[in-house]
């Protein structure tokens, strides 16, 4: 594989819909942005995963494909369900330390203001940000003592715009995955980054 996505429904894809069933989402438009082929990428995300579920089910498969270009994005069911904040860290730890090594680019994605579009009573709102936000703090330090690159998404006015969201406010519509695979594509050609070259 040259290049594994791994998570929950934002990496599956939810909001974007294929006429023909399942999703589109952004993995495969970064695949074909890279020239990777089609059979040389993998998507792993699951609806409702959780940090713990990547641990278990897709980090080990994820591991075996030695991709040289890996994306995580989750952690979403884990703030706004049974949130624990110590395991929350140690999880994103065993995920990047897994992942990260020689020749292996590692990307993931803060967390913007989902909170701002749910449905939910203001006291709950707050809560939530709250979470948010140290969570963003978890992700960012985890990540950079990986050296695992990180989207901030936080701060990013795009994703404060409401014609990137579906309707539930929670995943992406189809021109936010679109951006998405953009802002990943833009990201890698940094020159501090580079991109792994595609098979």
């Amino acid at each position: 594989m040259r290049l594994t996505v791994l998570g929950d429904s934002f990496v599956e894809g939810r909001g974007d819909p294929d006429p023909d069933g399942g999703f589109r989402a952004w993995a495969p438009l970064l695949a074909e942005s890279l020239g990777v082929r089609p059979d040389r990428w993998r998507n792993l995300g699951v609806y409702r995963a959780t940090t713990q579920d990547v641990v278990d089910r897709q980090l080990p498969r994820a591991v075996a494909d030695q991709s040289p270009l890996v994306g995580v994005v989750v952690g979403t069911n884990d703030v706004v369900s049974d949130y624990e904040p110590a395991r929350f860290r140690a999880n994103l730890d065993t995920i990047f330390g897994a992942l990260t090594g020689a020749g292996t680019v590692v990307f993931t994605a803060g967390y913007p203001d989902m909170p701002a579009r749910l449905p939910v009573p203001e006291r709950y709102r707050t809560l939530l940000r709250d979470r948010f936000t140290e969570a963003n703090a978890a992700l960012a330090m985890t990540a950079r003592r990986h050296g695992v690159v990180v989207l901030d998404l936080a701060r990013c006015p795009h994703w404060a715009a409401d014609d990137v969201w579906s309707a539930d406010g929670l995943h992406p519509n189809a021109a936010g995955h679109r951006r998405f695979a953009a802002t990943v594509r833009d990201a890698l050609a940094d020159d501090g980054w580079g991109v792994p070259a595609a098979a």
